[in-house]
């Protein structure tokens, strides 16, 4: 038989409990819906898109600096969905490209893997060497790494934030360091990083990939140097997927071939330690050796990747 004094304290202490379970329930089905609504703003980005790209240096704090001409570029882009799991989304970029007498072909682009509470990162530093860093799970709860590619499926730049989906608005903002862009690479030498402010945003026609940039001198046991800033809009506008049925057939063909070169590399980052990668091998990038294997020559993958990671 149960003391009367310790009847309503232990009523108190049920109750509480209750209470603390029914909230737990609460948050747990929120976090899910979230999770839901966070995989299918990544998956709009699925589809053919007339994308428009425009970059335009904004200000510098060096005096002397001479502001470059604007950038500005069209084209047609199928993204595909290659995996899609509960903690991971794969998207590869492919490009479709027409030269002057009408004549198609496809490029592979870059690719976009997007990891839900991911504790695993490679950080670009400088000079194509990434820096293995991982992260405690409370740092990264609730939120998605999006790891962005090179063209060989070489790492370029990944970064971790939370999804927002506020006033009818869906998008992700993260500020992470990359290597230079494809479209200065060849052509600069005064900056070697650039600190990429990206928001990936789904709008009523597709979606924007708008960047707030800075351009950076990093060397040894200097402090960083900014030479220039610069705004982004990446626009991606949907049409007709019949549009892009060209890479949709390229893909069907080469996903097997691509799908061993990711293997390759998940191999390397399993490794967990910092890379460091050749620029050149026989005068040639990584995605020439790439481009240049036959789909059913996925035998020489490895070879050729293993010849780009520095010991």
């Amino acid at each position: 038989m149960q003391n009367k004094l310790f009847k309503k304290p232990l009523n108190k202490l049920i109750m509480r409990k209750l209470t603390f379970f029914a909230l737990a329930c609460v948050l747990t089905s929120t976090l899910q819906a979230q999770d839901k609504q966070d995989a299918q703003a990544i998956k709009n980005m699925c589809g053919c898109y007339e994308v428009s790209f425009e970059f335009g240096e904004t200000f510098s704090p060096q005096k002397d600096y001479q502001f470059k001409n604007n950038y500005q570029s069209k084209g047609l882009e199928w993204v595909q969905l290659v995996e899609d799991d509960k903690k991971k989304i794969v998207l590869q970029h492919l490009l479709i490209i027409e030269d002057s007498v009408g004549k198609k072909s496809i490029v592979k682009h870059w690719r976009q893997d997007w990891l839900f509470e991911n504790t695993e990162f490679y950080f670009f530093n400088k000079e194509n060497q990434w820096k293995y860093v991982e992260k405690p799970k409370n740092t990264v709860k609730g939120q998605w790494t999006q790891k962005v590619y090179q063209v060989d499926d070489s790492p370029r730049y990944e970064s971790s934030a939370t999804w927002v989906h506020l006033d009818g608005r869906h998008y992700w903002e993260a500020t992470t360091d990359s290597p230079l862009p494809r479209r200065e690479f060849t052509t600069r030498n005064d900056y070697n990083v650039l600190k990429r402010r990206n928001r990936h945003e789904i709008t009523t026609e597709g979606w924007l990939h708008e960047q707030d940039n800075d351009k950076i001198l990093r060397q040894d046991g200097q402090q960083d140097v900014t030479i220039a800033k610069e705004k982004g809009w990446d626009v991606y506008k949907k049409v007709d997927n019949s549009r892009c049925q060209l890479a949709q057939e390229w893909w069907a063909t080469h996903q097997a071939f691509w799908a061993k070169v990711r293997q390759e590399w998940n191999t390397i980052f399993t490794l967990r330690k910092d890379l460091a990668l050749q620029k050149t091998v026989d005068n040639k990038p990584l995605f020439m050796h790439l481009f240049n294997l036959k789909p059913e020559e996925t035998a020489q993958i490895q070879p050729v990747i293993q010849r780009f990671v520095k010991k």
